[in-house]
């Protein structure tokens, strides 16, 4: 019998998950993929895997059997794969990552500079996702680690087969047409009246910004819905409208807008989230380690400092 880790992995999603619906997205493939790489899979051991209830499919007593032998197959690759690495004299393995713009551009550069200076052995490649996305797939075997976000006011839901390394808190905060707000610091309140340029809900950070209005009150004019800080701001400076960012975020910052301190506590947690089975591979602490150095080195602590912060445009962007 040819198994195949691929497929294997397909089944364990849809083990997990109860659907292939829902396992193609946590896997990132099509249903219709998913579907024909099972069907494969029972046409590979010879026996019936799954059976359909309706338009749904559910696993046979035998294919749950297999599923539950998966784990331990894919996580025997898993550990197979850490002594590898560390059977050499120095540490050589390749990373895959998932980041978004902010980290991407505030933290990767020092980071993988830094490690490949100290550990040249190791390989470390990006994958640009959404922030919602990033877990999922750390978890689905399709990234090695990834940067993961928990708001003050809305804390993600963490998988037991995960880890995190949290790498520092941001503060939020508002980002203004130059001139705006002459003021220090600015409440959502004193926003109000103004249109707002905000990620859409279904991101966290649009979730937690509208989490912020509604503990504050408001039901603000939404104008623009972006999802990426750099977007944002863009319009802001066009005078369009405010919007929220974050300290990662200020490296992004173009002319014409302020960065003013944010008078409602909001902040957001930094983590690297990786697979339990990979806690101790040795590769993946360096580059979680080089991570956290580049992080402290721009600013981003584990603790926000207390005053405020302002940055008007005729001040140079700043990463905090």
């Amino acid at each position: 019998m040819d198994l195949s880790l691929a497929r294997l992995r397909m089944l364990r999603e849809l083990h997990r998950r109860g659907t292939i619906t829902a396992a193609a997205a946590g896997l990132h493939y099509t249903a219709s993929a998913v579907s024909q790489q099972l069907a494969q899979l029972e046409r590979d051991v010879g026996t019936r895997l799954f059976e359909r209830r309706g338009r749904r499919v559910q696993l046979t007593d035998l294919g749950i059997v297999l599923a539950e032998h998966a784990e331990e197959i894919l996580a025997a690759v898993e550990r197979a794969t850490q002594a590898l690495e560390e059977a050499g004299g120095s540490v050589t393995a390749k990373i895959t990552a998932g980041v978004w713009a902010s980290v991407a551009s505030g933290l990767l550069p020092d980071a993988l500079t830094t490690l490949a200076a100290a550990h040249p052995g190791i390989l470390v490649r990006t994958t640009e996702l959404a922030p919602e996305s990033t877990a999922a797939a750390v978890l689905d075997g399709t990234l090695d680690l990834s940067f993961v976000l928990d708001y003050s006011n809305y804390p993600m839901t963490w998988d037991r087969g995960l880890e995190r390394a949290v790498i520092g808190v941001e503060r939020i905060h508002a980002a203004v047409p130059a001139g705006a707000v002459p003021a220090a610091s600015v409440t959502l309140a004193e926003l109000s009246e103004h249109p707002w340029i905000i990620a859409p809900a279904r991101s966290h950070f649009g979730h937690a910004a509208r989490l912020a209005f509604q503990s504050a009150g408001l039901r603000p004019r939404i104008d623009h819905e972006l999802e990426e800080q750099a977007t944002a701001m863009a319009m802001v400076a066009a005078g369009l409208g405010v919007t929220l960012v974050s300290d990662l975020g200020l490296a992004l910052r173009p002319p014409g807008v302020d960065i003013v301190a944010l008078g409602d506590a909001l902040t957001r947690t930094v983590s690297l989230a990786y697979r339990t089975n990979s806690a101790g591979r040795a590769a993946l602490l360096l580059v979680v380690e080089a991570i956290r150095t580049a992080a402290a080195n721009n600013g981003l602590g584990t603790d926000i400092r207390t005053g405020p912060t302002m940055h008007r445009d005729s001040d140079p962007p700043t990463e905090t």
